[in-house]
């Protein structure tokens, strides 16, 4: 049997890696607060999608895919301060992966909330 690839595992991982290589960017240029913050809610998205799979129960599954749609907002909120303020550097790629996660995440939980009904 072959095991399908679970797309917003992959994809929450990619981005956390992908986190994780900005904020030591940040780090190299001082901007600690900022770093850590994004590190955080960065890399909890990835965790809370992965403790998802696990869930106990559809509801504990949707809930669980709504702490990572929180920890992506928080995310969302950090890089545009990155955009916004001055001598911060910013990667564009970043907020386009972070929108293009919270798409998905935002189907699964609508598709999930529709099924838990039937």
């Amino acid at each position: 049997m072959v095991k399908r690839e679970n797309v917003i595992v992959t994809k929450s991982v990619d981005f956390a890696l992908r986190i994780i290589d900005f904020c030591e960017t940040l780090e190299k240029q001082r901007k600690f607060v900022v770093a850590n913050q994004l590190l955080k809610s960065g890399t909890s998205i990835g965790a809370n999608i992965h403790e998802a799979q696990n869930a106990e129960s559809r509801a504990d599954f949707i809930h669980k895919v709504k702490i990572a749609l929180k920890e992506l907002e928080e995310v969302k909120y950090w890089l545009t301060l990155c955009e916004k303020a001055e001598n911060y550097p910013f990667k564009p790629s970043l907020k386009d992966n972070a929108d293009e996660l919270g798409i998905i995440m935002y189907k699964i939980v609508s598709t999930s909330k529709r099924n838990l009904k039937n």
